[in-house]
């Protein structure tokens, strides 16, 4: 009976409300109140440590979804793991250097050019960065707060903070002194409108590579002979036809042809010598891969083969050059042989430009091929092309070819759409340029790190050998200086006489100070430029030693975020060493190009161990359209609303139990987010609203119950506690939720559904059910904690009146009671009323309609022989059949889906489309096996019901037995008078609740129904009159003014 005083909430957290977002914020309130995080932290001081590293996010601008994921999974892992008895410091990392930060600044500064940098003063401009790049801070603690995610913003690092710069200038000058920094001259992306090269790491980023269109050229290159000393001499001798031959190269960077030094063939590649004989070209010779002419069809139409080379009998002939900027170039202009020259496009002739090109650059240098550069910082050519001397190298691309045509030198230009990279930060197309640069030598760790990646532990685990094994494998030399201001400094002097030439490397502000004479208070530009010293090798005293101007790559202080923000190691070596490697990290997969990639070659190089023990590398979240979020196309919910709306925890729920954290991508809709509260959360909520509606005193922590709906939803609480804490030990979190959702779904549509009439009855006829729910309610609060942090606390709190769900440890399964036969029995009960309710739907038979019988035929049905009766009142039937032979009942016959077959089995399709109808086939698991050798895996057979009447019988999949229902759908007058008088309870049950009755009010009823149905009113008079707590029941065929009860019934209801 319903109880008017209530015991439960003992605290209440839901301000009178039913909304969760509101409860959510009071919650939020008495956690800032009560420093419930840090009692968190207390409680498990002096507990072995569970170590969390936070990738430090930008504060200069808001955060999104791909951040709210992220945060989402970095509380749900701590608050598991301080719960089941770790010690769980979690502190706020902000990433401060670096592109985005002066990006932002020129955009609010107004500036366009590097010039005006310079001319307002590199203190100013390195101010102003420091003070943007902070500007969101305080939306993103509340943003964070908000998704309930307890971390330490008051003691976060931040990369910008001299103690943290220390260690990386530690970081930079230990690698340097293990020979693993160098200075060298390489062809890197160069991002021309933010004046800075970038490691080829940063190309592979999101968003890095577009399509773009540009243009192609294939030109002729007139052969002029052979280089002594290479086998072209005599290929020259012998070959005549080459005397007025044409090499063919094809570019899709028109713009590098005015620095073409060589060309390159594939030395194991066969050319071809040919005449063509017809068509604008006729009458001259071309020299091609074979492989390649048919690409070239509409040019070199009809043809003659006059003879056929190796590439490596073509290394040293020479050519007339494309253009003449650079004619005496030395040992330049002559064929030159590459392993890298390959036949998949163009012409298997490629042009080389060493200053723009890596593989040029390496081939060039092997043949004493200087550089020649002539394109400035700002991506234009130089005065060394007169020509083209101002204009940007794309833009120059037309001209060039416009040039190349009046010259008689193109064979064929077309324009293609290709993905091209470009600059993450500025969206810029990039160019490969020659530059003098600092890398880190990841060459030759890189046989470490791939052996130290097989110990870490991928989610998904196909990461680790996939996307991230393999970029480790192909890993070049990082290139870590960037020429821009606001960053880290390069910690090298060099000598600006190199006639004396010397480098200086500091690790540490002492070393500054010992060779400087003072100490730094700032480790930024332009201070730390400032610091300059006469050149101690110089006799003449003359030369100074000035600072290297570039600063760091962002990614190598993020990448030193594990030591760094402990100012390792100049102080906590100690901590540092405790807490390091952590024992787990996450961000978005695109990371293994990323953060998870220089953390894991930093900690390679300085400590030769991994960084992380354990990664979590998620999907994309993309808008409703399935397309990347874009404030433009406004194809994503607002966060904000969706708190205010739904709550954090419904969002929570949505992006946990998704793929996502599997490495899938999830399309983020509304409506995703409000099937998460009505899957997960409500249930739970609705089986403790049932608890404080019935309890009329405190219900004991109990499980000693022998009702056997009892001994079952513990057995399952048992099983659900043990795999979710199984699936959070594993990182499995998607799995975690699955167990609470299933769990839920048990508790409050079977157990809480099926135990009514005992909580109707009471706590003094049945104290045994109420203990029962609320022991369950307390565990499952603990159990759904990190899951659902926010009604977690408030059903807890509200059972229990204790501090908090969060400072509680988290269940165990061994104190919950088992027993896997009964759940497996009650779960087969289940699995048949289930299968005969999908009957009763498709034959349109309304639940309250009883039905004659049903028959349940499983392989193990005596197991079921105690739950007849749940089985009967479940379903509605008069009475239930239990046999074991399904065979009887109907079978499934195996159909071949030809179509996905096919593919998969190619000749074999047909042989095991004859076999499976002749009925040669077993079941293997989930698979069949079609004679004898032939495996159908699921996607690639269906399974066609046979029974004598297939609409009223449907599988039943009871565990790992399979079997059939068949519910007899015959429906006699009797029956439909008890599914009418069922209608009737129903309908008069609404009609209380509209005349505002408490549940235990006794009623006077007047029942006015057609002269046709009076009869089976009066059979049921009882029956209704008990269902309704009618004390008074009059039947009547003249017209009533009341409640429309069923179709032609009204009714007069009244409180007796």
């Amino acid at each position: 009976m319903e109880n008017t005083a209530r015991v439960y909430p003992k605290v209440d957290m839901t301000g009178g409300s039913q909304k969760f977002p509101e409860m959510e914020q009071i919650v939020l309130d008495y956690w800032k109140k009560d420093d419930t995080f840090q009692a968190s932290l207390k409680n498990r001081e002096g507990a072995e440590e569970y170590v969390f590293n936070d990738g430090p996010p930008f504060a200069n601008g808001l955060p999104h979804y791909g951040h709210l994921l992220t945060g989402y999974v970095k509380d749900i892992v701590p608050r598991f793991r301080t719960m089941t008895g770790y010690h769980v410091p979690r502190v706020f990392g902000w990433d401060c250097h670096g592109l985005p930060a002066e990006l932002e600044a020129e955009k609010q500064l107004g500036i366009t050019d590097k010039a005006q940098i310079q001319d307002m003063g590199l203190a100013k401009f390195n101010e102003y960065c420091g003070q943007s790049v902070m500007h969101y801070a305080g939306e993103w603690e509340d943003y964070v707060t908000r998704q309930a995610r307890w971390v330490d913003f008051e003691n976060g690092y931040k990369t910008m903070d001299i103690e943290y710069m220390e260690s990386v200038m530690w970081a930079f000058k230990t690698l340097y002194d293990k020979g693993l920094i160098y200075q060298g001259f390489r062809v890197l992306p160069y991002s021309w409108a933010e004046h800075t090269p970038l490691s080829n790491q940063e190309t592979r980023l999101d968003d890095s590579y577009k399509e773009r269109q540009d243009p192609t050229v294939t030109v002729t290159l007139p052969l002029t002979g052979a280089r002594e000393g290479f086998p072209a001499v005599t290929t020259w001798e012998n070959t005549p036809d080459l005397h007025t031959a044409e090499a063919l190269a094809w570019t899709t960077t028109p713009w590098t042809l005015p620095s073409n030094l060589a060309l390159a063939v594939g030395p194991e590649i066969e050319y071809s010598l040919i005449r063509v004989t017809e068509g604008d070209f006729t009458g001259r010779t071309f020299l091609i891969a074979t492989a390649l002419i048919g690409s070239y069809a509409k040019e070199l139409g009809e043809h003659e083969v006059l003879a056929t080379f190796q590439g490596s009998e073509l290394e040293g002939l020479t050519y007339k050059p494309v253009f003449d900027y650079f004619a005496d170039q030395p040992n330049a202009f002559m064929v030159l042989v590459a392993d890298y020259v390959s036949t998949e496009d163009g012409t298997g002739i490629v042009h080389q430009a060493p200053a723009f090109g890596e593989d040029d650059m390496i081939t060039c240098e092997k043949y004493g091929i200087d550089l020649v550069i002539p394109v400035d910082a700002d991506g234009k050519f130089t005065s060394l092309v007169p020509e083209y001397q101002g204009k940007l190298v794309f833009d120059a691309n037309r001209d060039i070819i416009r040039d190349l045509k009046a010259a008689d030198r193109v064979l064929q230009d077309k324009v293609i759409v290709h993905s091209y990279p470009h600059s993450w930060r500025s969206g810029e197309p990039l160019i490969y340029m020659a530059l003098p640069a600092w890398f880190v030598k990841v060459v030759d760790i890189r046989d470490r790190m791939v052996e130290l990646n097989q110990t870490i532990d991928w989610i998904p685990s196909h990461v680790r050998d996939g996307q991230f094994g393999k970029w480790l494998e192909g890993a070049r030399d990082w290139n870590i200086s960037r020429t821009r201001y606001w960053g880290s400094p390069v910690p090298a002097w060099v000598s600006d006489n190199p006639e004396y030439p010397r480098v200086d490397v500091y690790g540490s502000l002492d070393e500054l100070e010992k060779d400087f004479g003072v100490r730094p208070e700032s480790l930024h530009r332009p201070y730390i430029d400032e610091l300059v010293r006469p050149n101690p090798d110089d006799p003449t005293g003359q030369s100074m030693m000035r600072r290297v101007p570039d600063v760091l790559d962002c990614w190598f202080e993020s990448g030193s975020m594990p030591f760094a923000q402990y100012h390792y190691p100049f102080e906590n070596v100690e901590e540092h060493d405790v807490r390091q490697p952590a024992d787990f990290i996450v961000e978005y997969s695109g990371q293994s190009r990323g953060w998870f990639y220089v953390q894991h070659v930093l900690s390679t190089a300085l400590f030769d161990r991994v960084a992380y023990k354990q990664v979590v590398a998620h999907g994309i979240v993309l808008g409703s359209d399935g397309q990347k979020m874009s404030k433009s196309k406004g194809n994503y919910p607002n966060v904000n609303e969706v708190f205010d709306r739904d709550g954090s925890d419904a969002m929570r729920w949505f992006l946990m139990s998704s793929p996502i954290l599997r490495g899938g991508n999830l399309i983020v809709t509304e409506q995703g987010i409000r099937d998460g509260v009505r899957q997960a959360i409500l249930p739970l909520w609705n089986a403790y609203s049932f608890l404080q509606l019935y309890a009329d005193r405190e219900a004991e922590f109990s499980t000693e119950s022998t009702n056997v709906l009892d001994r079952y939803i513990l057995a399952k609480l048992h099983d659900m506690v043990d795999n979710t804490k199984k699936a959070l030990d594993a990182t499995d979190i998607s799995g975690a939720c699955e167990e609470v959702r299933l769990f839920a779904d048990t508790l409050t549509n079977w157990y809480v559904r099926r135990s009514r009439d005992r909580f109707w009855a009471g706590q003094d006829e049945h104290p045994e059910a109420f203990n029962t729910l609320y022991t369950v309610l307390e565990i499952l609060s603990r159990a759904t904690a990190p899951l659902l942090p926010y009604i977690s606390e408030v059903m807890w709190r509200g059972l229990t009146g204790g501090r908090s769900v969060h400072l509680e440890d988290y269940p165990e399964a061994q104190n919950i009671p088992s027993d896997d036969a009964l759940v497996a029995s009650m779960d087969a009960t289940r699995a048949v009323c289930s299968a005969a309710s999908s009957v009763r739907k498709s034959n349109k038979l309304r639940n309250r309609l009883p039905l004659p019988q049903l028959t349940v035929a499983l392989p193990n049905a005596d197991s079921l022989q105690n739950f007849q009766d749940v089985i009967r009142d479940e379903v509605n039937v008069k009475s239930v059949e239990l046999t074991t032979d399904v065979d009887a009942a109907g079978s499934f016959e195996v159909v071949v889906n030809a179509k996905v077959a096919g593919p998969t089995l190619g000749k074999d399709v047909q042989r095991a489309i004859k076999n499976v109808k002749a009925g040669n086939y077993v079941r293997e698991g989930e698979n069949v096996i079609v004679d004898g050798d032939i495996v159908l895996t699921p996607e690639l057979y269906t399974e066609r019901l046979v029974a004598e009447n297939p609409d009223s019988t449907a599988r039943v999949d009871a565990g790992e037995e399979v079997g059939l229902v068949v519910l007899d759908t015959n429906v006699t007058e009797e029956l439909e008078s008890e599914g009418w008088a069922a209608d009737v309870i129903r309908g008069l049950q609404d009609a209380r609740k509209q005349e505002g009755l408490e549940v235990s009010d006794r009623i006077a009823v007047v029942l006015s129904v057609p002269a046709d149905k009076e009869e089976w009113a009066r059979t049921h008079a009882d029956h209704i009159a008990a269902e309704t707590l009618a004390t008074s029941f009059d039947v009547v065929t003249e017209p009533v003014e009341g409640h429309d009860v069923v179709a032609g019934v009204t009714a007069s209801v009244q409180k007796n």
